[in-house]
């Protein structure tokens, strides 16, 4: 609570004077957060996969811009808007024709998707963007042990998307993940497997 005092420029005390203790703030930051992951009526499509795809690339952005919120809020108690995103998720769900707790299953299964999208290019941003820099600070010997790894033929597929140099392989992979395309190429692909079992159903 006084680090944040600080920051706002007030007393400890003033603070205090609109929240009680820092999980009641904590709580508060967390439904501003979520309520910027609400689509606005006018924006969001009426079509079920558009308008999850909507929320899905909305819910990506916020995080992105938030990256500190999934340890920060961790725990939080959901607010109003945590009601309201979850409210506009099933709405979206619910055009599939689906019962509600497969409806919930996909709203879950786009989060998971959604998440660990997020949190692993959090990793990869604090790893550092330089691809070059990073390779100079790993040893030598690392390169030869798993260079000697993939010789032995016990990594055939490995050995068949990595080559036998290295050094070469890893800004190719670095490149791929750095695609920016990839979060909506990987979506599309999670809602096109949501439609074609709505299409057997």
């Amino acid at each position: 609570m006084r680090r944040v005092a600080t920051e706002l420029g007030a007393g400890t005390m003033t603070l205090y004077h609109y929240v009680h203790n820092k999980r009641e703030l904590v709580s508060l930051m967390d439904d501003a957060i979520m309520a910027e992951l609400i689509v606005p009526d006018e924006e969001l499509p009426g079509d079920w996969r558009d308008a999850l795809a909507a929320i899905g690339r909305r819910t990506r952005a916020v995080f992105q811009r938030h990256p500190w919120s999934f340890t920060a809020l961790r725990g939080a108690q959901g607010g109003p808007n945590s009601l309201r995103h979850v409210e506009q998720s099933l709405a979206a769900a619910a055009r599939t024709g689906l019962d509600t707790t497969r409806q919930l299953e996909l709203i879950a299964m786009l989060d998971d998707y959604v998440f660990g999208f997020v949190m692993r290019s959090r990793e990869a941003r604090a790893s550092g963007d330089d691809v070059r820099e990073a390779l100079e600070r790993i040893p030598a010997g690392v390169f030869e042990y798993y260079e000697s790894q993939l010789a032995s033929g016990e990594f055939p597929h490995l050995a068949e998307l990595l080559g036998m140099d290295l050094r070469k392989a890893i800004p190719k992979l670095a490149a791929v993940f750095a695609d920016e395309n990839r979060f909506e190429r990987g979506l599309q692909r999670l809602l096109d497997g949501v439609e074609l079992e709505l299409r057997e159903t």
